[in-house]
């Protein structure tokens, strides 16, 4: 899966998408997607990132308690 990268713009290749959804996990390996080259792997904080339609990526894949408050109590 291909992001943007938010401070140039740059397109950023996710590996594993299992820990992009993940919300416990603040950042995700992947490799920019520039040149002809291979570019070597590096980690990304997720809120740097997103869709590149400019669209933010999920709140339920970065924040561990999404919903949390709007489950009634016991």
């Amino acid at each position: 899966m291909f992001l943007a990268y938010i401070p140039d713009g740059s397109l950023v290749e996710i590996k594993q998408l299992v820990e992009l959804v993940d919300p416990f996990i603040h950042s995700v390996e992947g490799c920019f997607h520039a040149g002809e080259e291979l570019q070597d792997p590096q980690l990304f904080l997720k809120r740097e990132l997103r869709f590149p339609s400019g669209e933010k990526l999920p709140q339920c894949w970065l924040d561990p308690g999404y919903g949390r408050s709007a489950q009634p109590g016991p």
